[in-house]
């Protein structure tokens, strides 16, 4: 028997394969925008921290630094509630044309409230600004300074977005808090003793505390409410927020306005918008557009325009298109619907203005009826008879009512409470407020645009729908909020409107151009 042994050599200049690439190399990954499940140590917490970021577009192949915003995450979510429910990537890439480049960093906060606890066993905001930004600034190619870093969040995060600029300006230099989570005094003395012990005395102490002593020293330190007063304004002067809230929340609404108004009493620049809305990202995705404008502007020193674009009022009427009636003693302008004259046996809701040109007589009168004039052509408020009363000094609650009558007699209009309506602005608006709560039979909804209301003592009426708008720089903040927390405590029908602006009577048309909606469901 023969054994045949067969040896297959390799040649000196080759080798086997294992000898070529013992380690087969993988394919490359593609590049993700988006890293989720980040890790890193705190030495500070004693712990891993849990963090997500969204890269801009075009970071693995620049070699340019970009400016970072931390978005803060509310109670008993955590990191990824931004990029899952928030949507982060796609709306922030919807806006891209109008922002700068900007990396968005998400941690897990774990109900911390973005705060160090009392005790001192969770320091999360040492955690954040002494541990975090600086490993972030090693891992990313950041523009590692206090004026391209900004913090925006919701909730229990939006109350985050506002201390950690506020508390730490050596960090952050701008603040978007939205639907910010914390409490006024008076709330935080009256939250029931559960929810206290739960979410607020693990963090600013007081456990088990009721009434005044809950408002401990450590809580008055983290306190809007107390450290923007304890400080001089000139301390905040660099400091830029944006606040925004809708005006269905349940007691965040009250506490955002509150803040508002205490802002506005210090003289502490800042934003603040109310639109309808409550604690939901269907309303936060909203304020995303101007929130991420407001961020990217502050990071390139661009100073943040008082005034939104004007409404667009269309067509201008002329002084043809409309009747002059002398009413009691009161020239009253009757604006009637192109259906009117053919439709001769239709009647109408009306719409009555008391209206306080502000010094611009011709100007803003055919503005306004021009504006009613074109929506009515529009359907974007129903065909009605508009009524202009100009505001004067001596209008009395007997002359609107003669005014009513006159109208009711002498044009085809719908009699009927809830087919009418009543707008005024300025003192106008402060006459109209002043009538509903004398004669509550002849308006179903009252719409207030920067009404002079501080200082007036005027009382809602409770079967009176009622619209308030006003912008934020406007000097009735005071009259708004205290009118706005009546309403609210008693139960009134309401819509309210806080919008960027200073000059009242382009904030009037803005804000009457804006209400549109809701006068067509009040008719």
């Amino acid at each position: 028997m023969f054994m045949f042994t067969f040896i297959v050599g390799c040649s000196d200049n080759e080798s086997s394969v294992s000898e070529q690439n013992p380690f087969p190399k993988e394919p490359e990954l593609p590049f993700s925008r988006l890293l989720t499940n980040q890790k890193f140590y705190s030495s500070i917490l004693g712990a891993d921290v849990t963090y997500a970021v969204l890269l801009p577009e075009g970071y693995n192949v620049s070699k340019d630094d970009y400016p970072v915003v931390y978005l803060f995450h509310g109670f008993g979510d955590k990191e990824n509630a931004w990029y899952a429910n928030g949507s982060i990537q796609y709306y922030s890439d919807q806006y891209k044309g109008a922002i700068v480049p900007m990396i968005f960093v998400m941690p897990s906060a774990n109900n911390s409230y973005y705060a160090n606890r009392y005790n001192g066993r969770y320091p999360y905001m040492d955690m954040l600004t002494k541990d975090m930004v600086p490993e972030i600034d090693k891992l990313f190619r950041t523009k590692s300074n206090k004026k391209y870093r900004a913090a925006m969040g919701y909730s229990m995060g939006g109350y985050g977005a506002l201390i950690l600029p506020a508390l730490n300006p050596n960090v952050f230099s701008v603040g978007v808090p939205l639907s910010m989570s914390f409490r006024t005094d008076a709330q935080y003395v009256a939250e029931p003793q559960n929810v206290f012990d739960i979410q607020w005395s693990p963090i600013f102490g007081g456990v088990g505390s009721s009434g005044q002593s809950r408002l401990t020293d450590y809580y008055k330190q983290h306190s809007p409410f107390h450290f923007f007063g304890n400080q001089p304004a000139v301390n905040f002067t660099n400091l830029k927020l944006l606040i925004d809230c809708g005006d269905d929340e349940e007691s965040l609404s009250i506490t955002n306005d509150k803040l508002h108004t205490v802002l506005r009493d210090l003289n502490i620049s800042h934003e603040y918008r109310v639109r309808t809305g409550g604690h939901s990202f269907t309303y936060w995705k909203q304020s995303y557009p101007e929130a991420l404008k407001f961020i990217s502007d502050a990071f390139q020193d661009i100073l943040y325009s008082k005034e939104p674009d004007p409404a667009v009022i269309g067509t201008l009427i002329t002084e043809t298109n409309y009747d002059i009636q002398t009413i009691v003693g009161h020239n009253v302008n009757v604006l009637k619907n192109n259906e009117y004259a053919n439709a001769t046996t239709t009647s109408y809701p009306v719409i009555y203005v008391l209206h306080d040109k502000n010094e611009q007589p011709v100007s803003s009168k055919l503005s306004m009826l021009s504006l009613l004039n074109n929506a009515m052509n529009t359907l974007n408020i129903p065909k009605s008879i508009i009524v202009e009363i100009p505001f004067a000094d001596n209008l009395t609650t007997m002359n609107i009512k003669d005014i009513v009558t006159y109208v009711d007699t002498n044009y085809r209009t719908l009699q009927q409470k809830n087919k009418r309506a009543v707008v005024g602005n300025s003192k106008g608006g402060l006459k109209a407020a002043q009538f509903v709560n004398e004669e509550s039979a002849y308006f179903n909804a009252c719409f207030l645009f920067s009404a002079n209301l501080t200082n007036a003592n005027v009382v809602p009426n409770a079967s009176t729908f009622y619209y308030l708008d006003l912008a934020d720089d406007s000097e009735e903040y005071l009259g708004y909020h205290n009118m706005y927390l009546t309403i609210r405590e008693q139960n009134i029908g309401y819509e309210y409107r806080v919008r960027q602006g200073k000059d009242p009577y382009q904030s009037f048309i803005n804000g009457l151009s804006n209400s549109f909606s809701t006068l067509t469901s009040k008719l």
